[in-house]
């Protein structure tokens, strides 16, 4: 019997704890790519590790049959580790992808060339990540895309499950919650699909991603700014706090009116998965706190992610925006000494006036009908 084989890119906890759980139980042999060498020299001593889902309904997974390559110091090893795999799956952080993008080239070209194509997938979360991902190969490829082309598949996915700040000493186990979606578009595979027991295939993505990204990463941000702002250090504090919990929810009904208008969501499913996502973030067993949530604050500001994003295209169909402008008006708020991104928000909000803020920050142009009601937001933060 075949072995099948998977690479993944990115060992951390969501790589351990999601992707590579699930592809071990797809039956599949993890080969771990990771620049972390602590980490890699952790995997290769170990025979296994476990994936604790605490909650509701949570159980113990122990995966087995794993390796991990240190991508910085043997990238020839990588190289060959995607030229034997049926799968190729990444953890990174989108702006990590084209890191990533040489090592699957170099596997591209190893591979040969009457083999069955690898399927690529780009677990970010991001819209469109593995789009991405193809962009950097092809780009770095040049002229050669032509005949590598026919050797892998890309296809997007939409990942949802919340994997916290870890226990001092777990070492390379990993805590999760029990829920999980994977969503993975399923065009590209021409009826050949990967095995991934609980993910299911879809014709269009880009809804299951918007509905991800508007709920749960929105919903998700806001809980932490919110909640930092109350001086509450835990997200499920967070949400028994009856103010937190209802500026949250005002929040996230914004998002789903947008998803019902622009993608035909009921409203009434829409209500279901946002009180399905309310009840995962009061998880008092999973140790998550504001300031791990709130980290990078400029991104979570920026044009096309989880405020702006969605308050814009509700505030161009005339819908509601103020429960996300109070969001957004936390999330100006946060402080984290630790966070780089956090400390240079202070700094521009400190030498920036608010329509130059809101212009470089949220990419919004003074036209758009969200404009003003943002710089409003930013000028109560500004010097």
């Amino acid at each position: 019997m075949t072995v099948k084989k998977a690479v993944h890119f990115g060992a951390g906890n969501i790589g351990r704890g999601f992707v590579g759980a699930l592809l071990h139980e797809g039956g599949y042999e993890i080969t771990f790519s990771d620049v972390a060498a602590p980490l890699v020299d952790a995997l290769n001593a170990a025979d296994s590790y476990v994936v604790h889902e605490v909650g509701d309904g949570g159980r113990d997974v122990t995966v087995t049959g794993f390796s991990a390559i240190n991508s910085a110091e043997d990238p020839d090893a990588v190289a060959a580790a995607v030229a034997a795999a049926d799968v190729v799956t990444c953890a990174v952080g989108p702006t990590v992808l084209k890191f990533v993008a040489p090592s699957i080239l170099a596997g591209l070209r190893e591979r040969s060339a009457d083999s069955t194509p690898v399927k690529v997938m780009a677990c970010e979360n991001a819209i469109g990540a593995t789009d991405t991902l193809h962009g950097h190969i092809e780009a770095l490829a040049g002229g050669e895309w032509e005949s590598l082309s026919t050797r892998a598949v890309f296809a997007n996915t939409a990942v949802d499950r919340i994997v916290p700040g870890q226990p001092e000493g777990a070492g390379i186990d990993v805590t999760v919650e029990p829920f999980f979606e994977w969503a993975i578009e399923q065009g590209p595979f021409g009826g050949d699909l990967p095995t991934i027991p609980g993910a299911h295939f879809v014709d269009e993505l880009g809804p299951y991603i918007e509905r991800k990204l508007f709920t749960v990463n929105t919903g998700h941000a806001a809980t932490a700014y919110l909640g930092a702002r109350a001086g509450i250090e835990k997200i499920s504090d967070a949400l028994a706090d009856s103010v937190v919990e209802r500026q949250v929810a005002a929040a996230i009904a914004e998002t789903s009116a947008v998803l019902a208008a622009k993608h035909g969501f009921a409203e009434e499913d829409l209500a279901e998965y946002r009180a399905t996502i309310l009840r995962r973030f009061k998880n008092p067993a999973l140790p998550d706190t504001v300031q791990r949530v709130g980290r990078q604050p400029l991104r979570k500001l920026s044009r096309h992610e989880r405020f702006i994003g969605p308050a814009a295209e509700a505030a161009e169909r005339g819908l509601g925006v103020m429960g996300l402008l109070t969001a957004i008006d936390a999330a100006l708020a946060f402080d984290d000494a630790d966070d780089a991104q956090a400390v240079e928000l202070r700094e521009k909000l400190s030498s920036l006036d608010a329509d130059a803020f809101t212009a470089e920050v949220t990419g919004l142009t003074a036209d758009h009908p969200l404009y003003a009601s943002v710089r409003d937001v930013v000028a109560r933060h500004t010097a």
